[in-house]
C-alpha cells in the first residue's frame, strides 16, 4: 500500500504544473532568506503565510515546506564566503568552511555544501519515508491521555533546550498556553479572558502570535540597529568547476555523508533539539571518526560536509513528531505546524489513515526541493557574493505590510492590528532579554490540542487516565527532560534561578 501511494504521490507532484511552480518559486525564495543573516527560515514562513492563505492544503504545505527545507541551505552561503553565519545551524560550518575561502578554496567549500546539503535532504526524507510503516502501529495506539501528555513533553523540550533558565521557557510557555484559552470553551460555551471583547470570542489567532513575536520584533531589531551587510573586500565570482569539485568530495567522502545523514535524522525525531544540535553534534563526529583530526579547523572539507548533511537530513526526521503527534521537532517546525493548522491539515494519528497520500506528496517534497535547489545554487554560483551583500533593513516597510496584512487576514478583525503591536512589543523585550520565544509560539499551537485532549480523556477514564502505561512513560520522559537539564546545567555551572 505504502508503495503504490508513494509512487502516485511522486507522479502527481512532479507532472502537477502548479505544485512544480510553487517549487520554483519557494526553493529561491528559501535560499535567499537562509542567505541573509537576520533573517532565516522562520521569518520566511510567517511571510509566506499572507500569500497561502486561503490555498488548498497540499499546494500550501508544498510552498511551506520547500522554503523551508533549503534556508540551511542558502545559509551555508554566507558563512562559508564571509565567515558570517546566516542563522545559528550554519555556525559549525564558518569553522572549516571559510578557512577553506581564505586558503581560496571558497569555491570548492561551497560545492560540498551544496552537494552535502542536497544528499542530507534527499536521505532525510528516505529516513521519513521508511519510518512510515514501522511507526503507523505505535501512532495508532495513541488515545486522547496520551496526546495531551504529548502537547506537554512538546512544551517542556522546548523549554528546556530555550537557554539558562529553565524557569524563563517553561513560564514563556504556560502563557503560550493561557493565549492559546483566550476565546469561547469548546465545553461550556462561556468566554474566557475576552475582556467583553467580541473580537477575542474567536480567540487569539495562531498566525497573529507567531507574527508578534518573530516577523515584527526582528524587524524593530533590524531598524534599531545599524545596517547589516557583507563587507567583501574585493569582487568574489567562483567558477563552476570549483563547485563541481566540492560536490565531489560529498561522494568520495561517502561514508562520512551517509553517517552524518542518519544521525542528523534521528536528532531531529527528538523534539527540541534541533538543527543546532544535529550540526555540531556531527562535526564533532567527523572530527572523532577522521584519522587527520588535526585537520580539522584550518579547512578540511569533511568539516563542511558534516554539519551540511545533518542541517538538511534533520527536517525529516524533526517532520515525524510534528506530522503524527502535533509536537513540533524544532521552533521552525513550530511555526509550520500553526500553518498547517491554518490550511486545515489536523496533525495527529489519523493523518496516517486518512491522508497518507498527503504525507507522501511532503516526503517528494522534501527530496526534490533540496536536488532543485543544489540545481539552481550551481547556476547562480557567479553570483552568489552579491546575494549576500544585500541589505536586510530594506525589507522592514515589506515585512511589515505583509504582517499586518496576513494578520487581518487571518481573522476578518480590525482590532487584530492593534492586538498584534501589542504582542509585538511584548515579543520584542523578550528578544532583546534574551528570552526564548518558541516555547511562547508552541504553547499558543499545542494549546488547542491539549485542552481538546484533555477533555476527551477526563471523560473517558476520568483522573485514572494518568496511570495508563503509556501515560505513565510519557509523564517519565516529561519529569525526565527536566531533571536531565537541571543535572547539566548545574554540573556545568549555567543553571539560573531567577530572582525574588
Amino acid at each position: 500500500m505504502h508503495i503504490d501511494v508513494a509512487l502516485g504521490s511522486l507522479y502527481t507532484l512532479l507532472t502537477t504544473p502548479y505544485l512544480v511552480m510553487l517549487m520554483f518559486i519557494a526553493v529561491p525564495l528559501g535560499i535567499f532568506f537562509g542567505a541573509m543573516p537576520g533573517l532565516g527560515g522562520k521569518i520566511g514562513i510567517v511571510l509566506l503565510i499572507p500569500f497561502i492563505f486561503g490555498m488548498d492544503p497540499i499546494p500550501g504545505a508544498v510552498i511551506l515546506l520547500a522554503m523551508h527545507s533549503v534556508v540551511h541551505t542558502g545559509g551555508s552561503i554566507p558563512s562559508i564566503l564571509f565567515g558570517i553565519p546566516g542563522d545559528g545551524t550554519s555556525t559549525a560550518v564558518v569553522i572549516d568552511g571559510y578557512e577553506m575561502t581564505k586558503k581560496g578554496e571558497g569555491g570548492r567549500a561551497l560545492g560540498a555544501s551544496f552537494g552535502a546539503s542536497g544528499l542530507g535532504g534527499v536521505l532525510g526524507a528516505v529516513f521519513l519515508g521508511l519510518m512510515l510503516p514501522v511507526l503507523e502501529p505505535v501512532i495508532l495506539a495513541f488515545s486522547p491521555a496520551e496526546f495531551f501528555l504529548l502537547a506537554i513533553l512538546g512544551i517542556t523540550f522546548i523549554a528546556t533546550l530555550s537557554g539558562k533558565n529553565i524557569v524563563k521557557g517553561l513560564s514563556l510557555g504556560l502563557f503560550g498556553l493561557m493565549i492559546a484559552f483566550v476565546g469561547l470553551d469548546p465545553s461550556t460555551g462561556g468566554p474566557r479572558y475576552t475582556f467583553g471583547q467580541l473580537f477575542l470570542w474567536d480567540g487569539v489567532h495562531i498566525i497573529t502570535a507567531v507574527l508578534a513575536m518573530y516577523a515584527l520584533p526582528e524587524m524593530i531589531g533590524l531598524g534599531s540597529t545599524k545596517n547589516v551587510t557583507m563587507k567583501m573586500g574585493k569582487s568574489t565570482r567562483y567558477k563552476v568547476s570549483e563547485v563541481w569539485q566540492g560536490i565531489g568530495d560529498v561522494f568520495r567522502h561517502w561514508k562520512l555523508s551517509i553517517r552524518t545523514s542518519l544521525i542528523g535524522a534521528v536528532i531531529g525525531l527528538v523534539p527540541g533539539l534541533g538543527g543546532d544540535a544535529a550540526s555540531w553534534i556531527c562535526y564533532g563526529h567527523a572530527v572523532q571518526s577522521s584519522k587527520t583530526p588535526e585537520r580539522f579547523g584550518k579547512g578540511a572539507v569533511e568539516g563542511v560536509i558534516a554539519p551540511e548533511t545533518a542541517n538538511n537530513s534533520k527536517e525529516g526526521g524533526a517532520l515525524l513528531p510534528t506530522l503524527f503527534f502535533a509536537v513540533p521537532g524544532s521552533s521552525g517546525m513550530a511555526l509550520l505546524l500553526g500553518a498547517f493548522l491554518m490550511l486545515g491539515i489536523q496533525p495527529g494519528p489519523t493523518i496516517v489513515t486518512e491522508n497518507l497520500d498527503f504525507v507522501w506528496t511532503l516526503i517528494w517534497t522534501l527530496a526534490v526541493a533540496n536536488l532543485l535547489c543544489v540545481v539552481i545554487l550551481i547556476g547562480l554560483t557567479p553570483w552568489l557574493g552579491s546575494l549576500a551583500n544585500l541589505r536586510p533593513s530594506l525589507l522592514i516597510p515589506f515585512v511589515l505590510t505583509f504582517a499586518l496584512l496576513g494578520c487581518y487576514l487571518a481573522s476578518g478583525a480590525w482590532q487584530n492590528v492593534g492586538l498584534i503591536f501589542f504582542l509585538a512589543c511584548l515579543g520584542y523585550m523578550l528578544k532583546r532579554h534574551n528570552w526564548p520565544r518558541p516555547p511562547f509560539v508552541i504553547g499558543v499551537v499545542l494549546g488547542p490540542v491539549a485542552e481538546d485532549s484533555l477533555h476527551k480523556a477526563l471523560a473517558i477514564w476520568g483522573p485514572s487516565f494518568f496511570l495508563r502505561p503509556l501515560s505513565l512513560v510519557l509523564i517519565g520522559l516529561i519529569v525526565g527532560s527536566i531533571a536531565l537539564y537541571v543535572w547539566r546545567s548545574r554540573k556545568t555551572g549555567n543553571f539560573e534561578v531567577p530572582d525574588a
